[in-house]
């Protein structure tokens, strides 16, 4: 829907910052649609709201993770989310020892380097993915525990992960 243009007086400071206000609403309105980002990758998205949608106009806390599990059971993949900026906030089910835990870690999502020699063995068919900030840096994680490397980097994260590896640990 076009705007209607504006008229204000010649160095009016209220004129100045309605002019303002009319040029942001014209940019926002020229953005791509919801779910349309042409193919290509970019950063950390907006925080969501429960419905699904993204909450407009709201930044991303300094550390505001959202953790996506599939426990390879069959069962569907579940997801979290966990905020933890003094007030810990989320839908994480432990979320203050998740907070507290990773807190205590130096670079808890670092990624594993290149030319890890890890022990072949088989740890379980759960994977899960962490993705959003922490300590202001984007975070995009991908964990399985396929070999001796991935198992000791899933498990460091201690409960963050409360998924039962083994059939024997209870959720949350």
């Amino acid at each position: 829907m076009p705007l209607a243009p504006r008229r204000f007086a010649a160095g009016s400071r209220a004129g100045a910052v309605g002019l303002l206000l009319s040029g942001a609403v014209a940019l926002a309105a020229c953005g791509s649609p919801a779910g349309d980002d042409g193919g290509a990758a970019s950063g950390p998205s907006a925080p969501e709201t429960a419905d699904g949608g993204a909450a407009a106009g709201i930044s991303q806390a300094e550390n505001d993770l959202r953790i996506d599990v599939d426990r390879g059971d069959g069962s569907p993949p579940e997801s979290w989310t966990l905020v933890c900026v003094g007030l810990v906030e989320g839908t994480h089910p432990q979320a203050q020892a998740a907070c507290d835990h990773l807190a205590g870690m130096a670079d808890p999502f670092a990624p594993l380097p290149e030319d890890a020699m890890c022990t072949q063995q088989y740890g379980g068919p759960q994977t899960a993915r962490i993705t959003g900030r922490w300590a202001g840096d984007p975070v995009d994680l991908e964990l399985s525990r396929v070999d001796g490397c991935r198992i000791s980097q899933w498990d460091s994260l201690g409960p963050l992960l409360p998924v039962p590896v083994g059939g024997t640990q209870p959720l949350g």
